[in-house]
């Protein structure tokens, strides 16, 4: 009997304080298609709580209208202003909190590690990565947004596809002589 392919659906996050990017990518089987991207505008409010409770509105909006299975967000790196750094974290926090309410996995991965599981190339431009998901994705030109942050949360979501669809290895092994120590009723003599 033919088993039928699971669909998962991956919402990607890239966290902003004034500019916070989405995208959700539905997967069947081993495919990956863009089913939409995104920016969460935060520019208006002057107030970071405003900013903070309308983050909350439009991604818990966002996980209402897409359903995620799974979510994937960008980790914030470390720079040299604190407050920034602070805010820029609580704006991260919230979001997360909003999956964890509706029960969503999170897992969260380096901007390097997303840059370097699209192009291959961890010092990779918001540019360099939007035109190679506009290729992987295979979607219009036309369909690029104006702010890069929604490209970098669609690309956080496609980094967690490619992470999926790698085995875990229970055993490992140093060399052929190893692996047939390790597996004798796997080899013939």
């Amino acid at each position: 009997m033919i088993q039928p392919v699971k669909e998962k659906i991956i919402l990607g996050i890239d966290p902003g304080t004034t500019i916070m990017g989405y995208g959700v990518l539905r997967v069947v089987g081993t495919r990956a298609e863009m089913i939409a991207m995104g920016i969460i505008d935060l520019r208006k409010f002057g107030d970071h709580y405003l900013k903070l409770r309308h983050i909350h509105e439009r991604v818990l909006s966002i996980i209402e209208s897409y359903l995620p299975d799974e979510l994937a967000i960008e980790a914030p790196f470390f720079g040299k202003n604190v407050q920034s750094m602070l805010k820029l974290g609580r704006a991260q926090g919230v979001a997360m909190a909003v999956a964890l309410s509706r029960d969503i996995p999170i897992t969260e991965y380096a901007p390097l590690k997303i840059k370097m599981a699209i192009t291959g190339n961890g010092q990779a431009s918001k540019e360099q990565v939007a035109d190679m998901l506009q290729r992987m994705l295979h979607f219009d030109k036309r369909d690029m947004p104006t702010f890069m942050d929604a490209t970098d949360a669609l690309a956080a979501a496609y980094c967690h596809y490619l992470q999926m669809g790698r085995p875990v290895v229970e055993k490992s092994y140093r060399g052929w002589k190893d692996f047939v120590a390790k597996n004798p009723d796997k080899v013939s003599r």
